[in-house]
């Protein structure tokens, strides 16, 4: 990243405050959010996280961390990869970026072309940039259900191997 475009970077991460993220996403809309991930974990076989994150930390900055790097940072964290049918997918919104990244794992990654899980992350971010931030997430979650019921259909096994409820970072 170029000398000032990081700059600018570093100064948009520390100029947008932590309770951003909820503000943008209240109760009702991760209430909504967590319908939305049940409702789509009905269909397919697959396990959908979903966080959001208002800004980096310095260190992160500094060194350069990407929204990709940090979903896939998260991916681990949260244990989106320890499903059994390595079936698992996060969705991870930073708002400072604007950026909406979607990770998934072996299992349904090396079946859905990127093309695809980028379709998905800019359905969302059109909705968030027009502040309809309840029908971009839950948009984005039935995009990815539809990609990952392609892959992993019919019911849901009878063990919801990740929480529903989105995480606020």
């Amino acid at each position: 990243m170029a000398g000032a475009e990081a700059s600018w970077r570093i100064l948009r991460h520390l100029a947008t405050p932590h309770w951003i993220a909820h503000r943008r996403f209240p109760g009702t809309v991760l209430a909504a959010i967590e319908r939305a991930v049940r409702a789509a974990e009905r269909d397919h076989a697959g396990e959908i996280r979903f966080a959001v994150e208002a800004h980096l930390g310095l260190a992160a900055l500094w060194h350069g961390v990407s929204a990709r790097q940090r979903a896939q940072q998260l991916f681990g964290e949260l244990g989106v990869w320890e499903t059994e049918a390595n079936n698992g997918v996060l969705i991870y919104v930073l708002l400072a970026d604007r950026r909406v990244e979607i990770i998934a794992d072996r299992g349904i990654g090396a079946r859905v072309p990127t093309q695809e899980w980028l379709a998905a992350c800019r359905l969302m971010q059109d909705q968030f940039r027009a502040g309809r931030y309840e029908e971009g997430a839950v948009a984005g979650i039935r995009a990815a259900a539809a990609l990952i019921g392609r892959h992993f259909p019919g019911a849901h096994a009878d063990k919801d191997e990740l929480p529903d409820k989105p995480v606020v970072l």
